[in-house]
C-alpha cells in the first residue's frame, strides 16, 4: 500500500513536472519576437525559435514584425479654399524594435490609426482642391514623413500612405464638369480658328495666282462647270468665243503656269 502511494505521488509529481516545463518552454516564429517580463521588469526580446521562461515569474508579450496595413477610415476634411470632401487612406508599418512598441504605448496598431486620421486631417486642411487631386503622390510622401517621425520613439516605421480616395459633393463635381466641357468648346473653336487662318492664307495666294494668270482662272471655271454637270446631270453650253485652238492653247499656257508657279513656290 506505502508502495502504491508513492507510485502516485511519483507519477502526480511528475505531471506537475511535464506542465511546469510545457509552459516554460516557448516557440516564437521567424517573423515574431517575444517581449518578457520578469516580476513586473523588462527582461528582453526572445527569439525567434525555442526559449524558456520562468512559469508564475515571467510574463511574455509577441510582437509581429511584419508589415501592418491600417485602414483609415474615411473623414469630412475641409481644405483650404473651403470645399470639404471626404477622403480615406492606407497606412503601412512594421514594428522596429518590440521593446520599444511595447514600453512606449499601450495599443500602437490603435495609435498607429488615430495619428493617422488626425495628421491626414491637418494636412489636406493645408491644401486647395486642386493641388489634393493633382498632386496626391507629393501628399502621400509628406504624410508619410510625419507619421514616420512621429512613431519612431514607439519602435515603429511607417513605409508608406495613400490616399485611397477623394470624394467630392455633389455641386463640385457638377461645376467641374461644366468647367471641362467649356475647356473642350474651348479648343475646338481655336482648332477651328486656326484651319479658317491657314485656309484663308491658301485662298490668297491662290487668288493673287489667278488675278497673275487669267486664263488659269478661265480653266479652273471649265473644270467648275464640268463637275456640276457631272453632278447635277445637266448640259452646259459655254460662250463660243474660244475656239478649239483657243482652248488648246489656254490650256498649254496654263500648264506652264502652273509649271512655273510650284516651281517658284
Amino acid at each position: 500500500m506505502a508502495s502504491s502511494v508513492l507510485i502516485e505521488t511519483g507519477s502526480l509529481v511528475l505531471i506537475i513536472l511535464l506542465i511546469v516545463l510545457a509552459s516554460a518552454i516557448k516557440i516564437v516564429k521567424e517573423y515574431e519576437r517575444a517581449v518578457v517580463f520578469r516580476l513586473g521588469r523588462i527582461v528582453g526580446a526572445k527569439g525567434p525559435g525555442l526559449f524558456f521562461i520562468i512559469p508564475g515569474i515571467d510574463k511574455m508579450i509577441r510582437v509581429d514584425l511584419r508589415i501592418t496595413v491600417i485602414d483609415v477610415p474615411q473623414q469630412e476634411i475641409i481644405t483650404r479654399d473651403n470645399v470639404t470632401v471626404g477622403v480615406d487612406a492606407v497606412v503601412y508599418y512594421k514594428v522596429l524594435d518590440p521593446v520599444l512598441a511595447v514600453m512606449k504605448i499601450e495599443n500602437y496598431n490603435y495609435a498607429v490609426m488615430m495619428l493617422a486620421q488626425t495628421t491626414l486631417r491637418d494636412i489636406i486642411g493645408q491644401v486647395d482642391l486642386d493641388d489634393l487631386l493633382t498632386n496626391r503622390e507629393k501628399i502621400n510622401i509628406e504624410l508619410q514623413k510625419i507619421l514616420d517621425e512621429l512613431t519612431d520613439p514607439w519602435g515603429i516605421k511607417v513605409t508608406q500612405v495613400t490616399i485611397k480616395q477623394v470624394k467630392l459633393p455633389e455641386s463640385m463635381l457638377r461645376a467641374m464638369a461644366k468647367q471641362a466641357e467649356a475647356e473642350r468648346w474651348r479648343r475646338a473653336k481655336v482648332i477651328e480658328a486656326e484651319g479658317e487662318k491657314q485656309a484663308a492664307s491658301i485662298m490668297a495666294q491662290a487668288a493673287k495666282f489667278y488675278e497673275e494668270h487669267p486664263v488659269a482662272l478661265r480653266l479652273r471655271e471649265l473644270q467648275t462647270l464640268i463637275e456640276i454637270a457631272k453632278e447635277k446631270n445637266m448640259v452646259i453650253i459655254s460662250p463660243q468665243h474660244s475656239g478649239a485652238v483657243e482652248l488648246a492653247t489656254a490650256i498649254s499656257s496654263a500648264n506652264k503656269a502652273m509649271s512655273s508657279y510650284r516651281e517658284t513656290g
